[in-house]
């Protein structure tokens, strides 16, 4: 017995040591690999922009806006215990912009809080080599931006500041920032999980689990506990230190959006920042607006230019005056009341325990007070105030937190970050000045894909692939997001982050949030150039359109400005009425498949994995636009001014004749001068309608009072494509109209 013990403790001696080692390998990802950039396809393609006969520009269409699986949401999401099709670094995108979607221009976005050096490297030898395949620089078939995604969320709306997209000009090492300047979300945000989204121990789990997990090699867990491994490992940037004298592995982080401003201005190159997901829900805290950002140095008008209107994640365009919580004069927020167009969400957790509460025979007093409690609770959670309701299902909520009304519009919907409210909101801080500070964007749409599929909205099919919408029945998900009790009880069950099982990740409404995914947008420039200078230029002046997804042509020009026609996208001043010219051409009807110079590049393979079989194929055809509609905005004069009594929408209506070939028409003001205040006007076309992925959104049933009394939410798992008859859109660049002279 004496010998078998001996022989055990040698064993243990030699076995707990290589445990260990074993154990702290899986925890540190020494076990797996990085991905790689993949192999661009280096076929010519044809060149595919829309260039009008008398035109001296020309329309050109891109995405600005695409994540690959170097992106820490994207990789987890593309794993296949999440229900993911495997990784899809920069080539994928390079490939799908070129022969998927025969785009003109693209962006690469990826979330800085998870790029660590290695993966920045990658992604400019990447944009470098896919600018490579794409012909001369001055006549490419397409030109690619590097960029990232500044990824900030707060918990409360006076920290919360929201994601932003910057865009570079210049790829060379020497000319852009070291390394990506990332956001440092506050303390209990649910942006911490793109900083550090996995534990050790999580990381250990993973690697364990690997060759048990069902679907793919056990080198792709591994794999994933190097990602997460890397990402933990990286080391905070010390903020007191110049951004150029930083080192170049640090990771680099900013508060607020004046520190990223600062940090990009010290980098002295050409940058353009792109707010966007500004009206989504599913990160913005209730009651935020974008009045707060006009203060100081939290805008730029050197570097904040564009805006998005439209994405995969919906529509931010539309200004509606309600709000989901309002702050009181203690300082805490509580719900508001329904109206015919709106019902928060808070609200709605209260009308669920009052019926129970009734239901159980308890006495109306105490079922009023438990609704009041659960209405409180939901807010007090915020993000997650779904889960405070035990045993509510996503159809129980019916379209609670959304706008009834809008086209397309983002989950839980918060129009103070709408363009329309943005459009109307001034600064009175300096009080000095004549006129407010005010934001005078350009309008853009993109896609917001995370599988490296840029500009998917030119056809409506694929919506797992397409879209964002994901399985969520799957067991790693449902490890990680968490759902009510399955038990219906009659009382509201507060929600502190702090304390829940995983308090680092986002706690989403997966299962509704999945029926307001789109295909996503584009952006259109007027540009006199193919090049990437000529781009630019265009983007720097404004002289972009967003559409849906369609490549609907538009043009929005003031005819009567001093010196000569003023395009959308300009700043002018006069005191005379004036007057517009609209024309919209749209988009051509698409054949199935893919055309022969993508077949002949791709191959039937990556064509089948990468476009799943659907390119963008026109034929000569072109849909019909139905209307054009021109909004005015009337931007404040004094602070506090509602904004409800400011937006003009539809100001204008033209019906469009049933013709192939466009609309246009013209118009004139003929009150500016007799209101003598500033206006901003854009127009918005739209094109006849055809079945739209997710177009019903939650599919509601209505009663006579025209209340939604039951929904079919789309489900994430399901393979239809859930479509329902939509029209498409497109929205020029505003043109502003200053009253009197500029000061």
């Amino acid at each position: 017995m004496w010998q078998n013990f001996k022989t055990w403790q040698k064993i243990a001696a030699v076995s707990v040591p290589i445990l260990g080692i074993f154990i702290t390998g899986m925890g540190n990802g020494w076990f797996g690999g990085r991905q790689s950039n993949g192999n661009i396809v280096t076929s010519p393609r044809p060149l595919v922009s829309e260039i009008e006969k008398g035109e001296n520009k020309q329309i050109l269409f891109g995405d600005l806006h695409v994540h690959t699986t170097y992106s820490v949401d994207a990789f987890t999401l593309s794993l296949p215990l999440t229900g993911g099709e495997g990784t899809h670094p920069p080539a994928d995108a390079c490939d799908y912009a070129r022969f998927c979607s025969s785009l003109d221009f693209w962006s690469i976005n990826d979330h800085a809080e998870g790029l660590t050096p290695f993966f920045w490297k990658q992604t400019k030898e990447a944009v470098r080599q896919c600018n490579a395949v794409s012909g001369s620089a001055e006549n490419p078939d397409m030109v690619t931006y590097l960029g990232w995604e500044w990824t900030q969320v707060g918990t409360v709306p006076s920290n919360h500041y929201g994601h932003k997209n910057v865009i570079l000009l210049e790829t060379d090492d020497e000319k852009v920032p070291a390394r990506p300047i990332a956001s440092a979300p506050p303390p209990g945000s649910a942006l911490e999980a793109l900083q550090n989204p996995t534990t050790f121990w999580q990381r250990t789990g993973i690697g364990l689990a690997s060759p048990f997990a069902p679907g793919q090699k056990p080198s792709a867990y591994l794999s994933a506990t190097t990602f997460f491994s890397d990402i933990a490992a990286r080391r905070q940037c010390d903020m007191s230190v110049p951004t150029r004298e930083l080192p170049d592995d640090c990771l680099e982080r900013t508060h607020k959006p004046d520190e990223l401003f600062n940090r990009l201005k010290a980098w002295n190159t050409e940058t353009i920042v792109i707010p966007h997901g500004t009206t989504w829900g599913f990160y913005t805290p209730a009651a935020s607006n974008w009045s707060k950002q006009l203060a100081g140095n939290m805008h730029s008008e050197e570097f904040q230019l564009l805006f998005e209107i439209f994405s995969g994640h919906g529509n931010s365009e539309e200004f509606r005056p309600f709000v989901a919580a309002q702050k009181q004069e203690n300082g805490r927020y509580t719900c508001t009341e329904p109206n015919h167009n709106y019902t928060p969400s808070c609200y709605r957790a209260g009308e669920f325990i009052k019926k129970r509460c009734l239901e159980k025979n308890i006495a109306k007093d105490i079922c009023e007070k438990r609704a009041a409690e659960a209405r409180q609770n939901y807010v007090d959670a915020g993000i997650p105030g779904h889960l405070t309701v035990p045993g509510a299902r996503p159809a129980d909520w019916l379209d609670a937190g959304q706008c009834r009304d809008c086209y397309l519009p983002a989950f839980n919907y918060r129009p103070g970050g709408s363009a329309q409210y943005i459009l109307a909101t001034g600064n009175f801080d300096d009080n000095d000045s004549k006129r407010p500070r005010r934001f005078q964007f350009g309008f853009m749409a993109s896609s917001d894909n995370h599988f490296a599929r840029p500009g998917t909205g030119y056809k409506e099919d694929k919506r797992r692939g397409f879209t964002e919408s994901i399985v969520t029945n799957t067991e790693l998900l449902k490890g990680i997001i968490p759902s009510p009790s399955r038990d219906p009880v009659a009382e509201s069950r507060p929600f502190n982050a702090a304390t829940a099982k995983i308090h680092r990740l986002f706690y989403i409404e997966a299962e509704r949030q999945a029926s307001f995914f789109t295909t996503g947008g584009l952006v259109a420039v007027h540009s006199a150039g193919r090049d990437r200078t000529s781009i630019w230029k265009a983007m720097k002046n404004k002289e972009v359109y967003g559409t849906a997804g369609e490549r609907i042509l538009l043009w929005f020009d003031l005819q009567n400005a001093e010196n000569e026609k003023a395009s959308m996208g300009s700043v002018v001043s006069m005191k005379q009425n004036p007057r517009f010219s609209v024309r919209a051409v749209g988009s051509f009807k698409q054949k199935p498949g893919c055309p022969a110079h993508s077949l002949s590049a791709m191959g039937p393979e990556k064509i089948d994995r990468l476009c799943k079989g659907e390119c963008y194929n026109p034929s000569d055809e072109r849909h019909l636009v139905n209307r054009i509609e021109i909004i005015r905005v009337l931007p404040q004069t004094y602070q506090n001014e509602p904004v409800k009594d400011l937006v003009e929408d539809p100001y204008l209506v033209y019906k469009c004749p049933a013709t192939r070939s466009g609309c246009t028409f013209q118009f004139t003001d003929s009150t500016f001068a007799s209101k003598g205040r500033d206006a901003v006007y854009y127009a918005r076309v739209i094109q006849e309608s055809h079945p739209v992925i997710n177009g019903a959104q939650l599919n509601c049933e209505y009663d006579d009072s025209g209340k939604c009394v039951k929904t079919r939410p789309c489900n994430a798992e399901s393979d239809d494509n859930c479509m329902a008859e939509r029209p498409e859109l497109a929205w020029s660049s505003p043109i502003y109209v200053n009253h009197g002279s500029i000061k």
